[in-house]
């Protein structure tokens, strides 16, 4: 079970990070930060990224071998990895219409799927 909590943590952390990180662009193109100032963004995304810590960290903490997690630090890196291509390439499909996948980036998606099985393996 507490490899579920991990993902779910992680799967939580990566949407706010995807969010802090794209999202004021997002908010720029439809018209709603076009005059903030560069500052006012940074801080708008480091309120947004708060919320990614506050899951990422706990994710880790609870996932690591060493506090009795089932995860390495290599696995968990490489989880949070290929967790984070999900999500940004789902909320970026759902924010950013016209920015569609390739064939070289489901290939690439692929490899990484590949390290996952690779970083598992004993």
């Amino acid at each position: 079970m507490t490899a579920v909590y991990t993902l779910i943590l992680l799967i939580v952390s990566n949407v706010f990070m995807t969010l802090a990180w794209y999202g004021h662009l997002k908010l720029q193109t439809s018209g709603i930060s076009t005059r903030w100032p560069l500052l006012l963004v940074v801080l708008f995304s480091w309120g947004i990224a708060l919320f990614e810590y506050m899951c990422q960290v706990p994710a880790n903490r609870i996932g690591f071998e060493g506090n009795g997690g089932p995860f390495s630090l290599v696995q968990l890196k490489v989880i949070q990895e290929v967790v984070s291509l999900i999500v940004f390439a789902v909320l970026a499909g759902m924010m950013f219409k016209g920015q569609a996948l390739g064939w070289n980036h489901l290939a690439a998606f692929v490899c990484l799927v590949a390290a996952v099985y690779f970083v598992f393996m004993k």
